[in-house]
Order: structure tokens, then sequence, then C-alpha cells
């Protein structure tokens, strides 16, 4: 397979040359410059793919690696078909729970990955007594290589008429200096149970483009979501939002979710996996929130604490899922973003907003 030069994202204290992409996919992705984003269904794993406006690929998370190679192929085609990519330049690891890094090493094998991210890989990982077996092939497709995002890092890929940037919130149960403007919503957390997971350990990413601004927290937990933004907010306010940890309750504490006041949320939850009531009642609290979306229903919660069925990717289970994803597509100037479901459901347009604090962008 021929693959396209890989490039390296540049950080504050090392810049690293970008390579130039050259292949017709990319020509075709820089028209219009416009900034993609694609939650893929994994039922209930995460895969979400980013496509800068040069073409240049970001994959968070790779989904299940069972299911006889289900979360595999409908990357790979997302990837392949709808994007038009030739490989992934950038696969990164929110945490090391396998719903999650699953698929890196066949994703490297049958599509081409180029540089592999993640935390940093642990000695062992005590919920998960098969992860020496498991790490062995993500230490392979990396060969070993994989370089690790730090709390406070900042990266960002060029290419089209603005820049696309990141900073890494937490890693490692690690946060950002807690700076920023006060939280008025501080008074909401309430302590929970300390989570040993690799859970608590997630990425958080924070993506700018423009004035948009989009958040991403893999699977991170109640007390950390806490200590992030209490009791000074240095994320500021966000435009699009991927629902923490599937929409599970142990997750999306509401004194950060309300705190960061999304315009759009995305939850990706499977059908018996997440899409907790409780988190649907704090997105139904957040003032600035016009839609969320589900890649699917909560097959056992009532219909009526949910999204509409409009907003829903796949209503049913997981015999006879399509696999429907929902996409994020932002203007070259940063100023508007539309979400769709699929490539035939309606196409809905968003303002980018004026952001409080603007510490983290």
């Amino acid at each position: 397979m021929k693959r396209k030069p890989n490039s390296l994202w540049r950080n504050v204290a090392a810049v690293f040359i970008l390579g130039v992409l050259l292949n017709g996919s990319a020509i075709a992705d820089s028209r219009d410059e416009r900034l993609d984003l694609y939650f893929i269904d994994t039922e209930g794993g995460a895969a979400t793919l980013i496509v800068a406006a040069a073409g240049e690929s970001i994959l968070i998370d790779s989904g299940y690696p069972d299911n006889h190679g289900r979360d595999l192929d409908r990357i790979v085609q997302v990837c392949r078909e709808v994007a038009g990519l030739t490989q992934i330049d950038h696969a990164v690891v929110s945490h090391w729970h396998l719903d999650h890094f699953g698929n890196h090493a066949a994703l490297k094998a049958k599509f081409g990955i180029g540089t592999f991210w993640d935390r940093g890989i642990p000695d062992e990982l005590q919920e998960d007594p098969e992860f020496h077996n498991r790490i062995a092939a993500y230490r392979a497709a990396s060969q070993n290589q994989s370089r690790p995002l730090k709390a406070g890092d900042q990266h960002q890929l060029t290419g089209g008429r603005l820049p696309l940037k990141v900073r890494v919130l937490t890693s490692g149960r690690d946060v950002v200096p807690n700076v920023g403007d006060p939280n008025p919503h501080a008074a909401l957390h309430e302590p929970q149970p300390e989570d040993p997971t690799d859970n608590a350990a997630s990425l958080s990413l924070l993506f700018s483009y423009g004035d948009f601004r989009f958040l991403t927290c893999g699977d991170l937990t109640w007390n950390v979501e806490g200590q992030l933004v209490m009791p000074n907010n240095p994320v500021g306010t966000v435009d699009l939002f991927m629902v923490t940890h599937h929409g599970l309750p142990v997750s999306n504490n509401p004194a950060m979710v309300l705190a960061i006041d999304p315009t759009v949320a995305v939850m990706c939850n499977g059908p018996t996996k997440g899409g907790a009531e409780s988190t649907m009642n704090t997105l139904r609290k957040v003032r600035s929130l016009k839609d969320w979306y589900q890649l699917h229903r909560n097959v056992q919660l009532d219909a009526s604490l949910q999204a509409p069925p409009e907003f829903i990717a796949n209503p049913g289970g997981t015999n006879g899922c399509l696999g429907r994803w929902i996409k994020a597509s932002v203007a070259a100037d940063g100023k508007t973003y539309t979400v769709q479901i699929g490539a035939e459901g309606p196409v809905r347009t968003y303002s980018t907003r004026s952001h409080t604090s603007q510490t983290a962008k």
C-alpha cells in the first residue's frame, strides 16, 4: 500500500515539520478547507475520526476488537469510503480499556497508521488480567514508538486557512493548572468514591479551529472532572462536546458539563451501554444546549427521557444495526458548523459562539 508522508503534531516545546499531503483525497478535502469530525458507531466503545482542512487525520480510540471485526470494518469504511483517506496519520488512545484501543494494531495492518499517541503505557492494569497480552499487539504495531501526551501539552496541525489546535487537559490523572474564571457551578460537585480504574486516567483533548471548540474526555470519571474545573474553569465554554464515558453516570459531573456549556453534544453510547437517565437530565440543564445526538437509543430507557428520535442514529438493538455514524463539519472560517446523521440525514447548522475564558485555547 502506498502511504502518504506522515506528519507530526507541533509541540510547543519542539516543532515537528508537517509533511506535505499530496494524495488526491487530501487535495479534494482541502478545496473547502472544512474540519470534519466523524463519531463512528462501535456500540458502546469509541472511535472518533477528525480530518483537518488539508486532509491530515486523527483517530481517537478504535472500538472493540471482537464481534467478527464489526468495529474495525466500520472504522475502515468511514476512513476510506466516506472521508477518502488512504491511511490514518495519527492514532490516539484515550485510555487502556479494550473498547478504546482494541483495533489499533489491526488498523495498522489493514489500513495504515502513521504515528501512535497515548498517555504512556502502564506496566500493568489491575482491572484487566489480560492486559499484558493485549498490549503486546499495540507495542508491536507502534514498534514501541508511541508518543506520550501530557497534561498541558499543546499541538497543532496546519495546512488550511486556520490551524487545528489541540490542548491536552488531563492525562494519567494529571490535570492542567486550575486557572481561569470562577466556575459558578462548582457547588454541584458531590465527591464520589475514588476511581482506581484507568478511566480516571483518560486523556482529555480540547480542539480549536478558529472560534470553534470541541472537547472529548474519553472515559474520564467524576472526581477528576471536578478537579479539572474547580474552583476555576480552565476549559471555558465549548461548541461541541462528546458526552463523556458513553453517557454513564460515573462520569458527566454536572459541575463540569454545565461549566463548559456546549451548544451541541454527541453521545457515543450503545443500545445497552451508557445513555444513563441522570446524564440526560444533566444535559437538559445546560443553558446553551440546542441539541444532543445519540449514536444509539438506549433500549432500556423510556424514549421520552432520551434525545428526540430524529437525533438518534441507530434506534434499535445490536441485531440488524446499520452502524450509522454522526458527522460534524466546521466551515473554513470556523464560524459555523453542521451536524448530520449518516450520509443521507438532514443537515443542521449551528453558529460558533464567543467563548468565555480562553485560558485553554
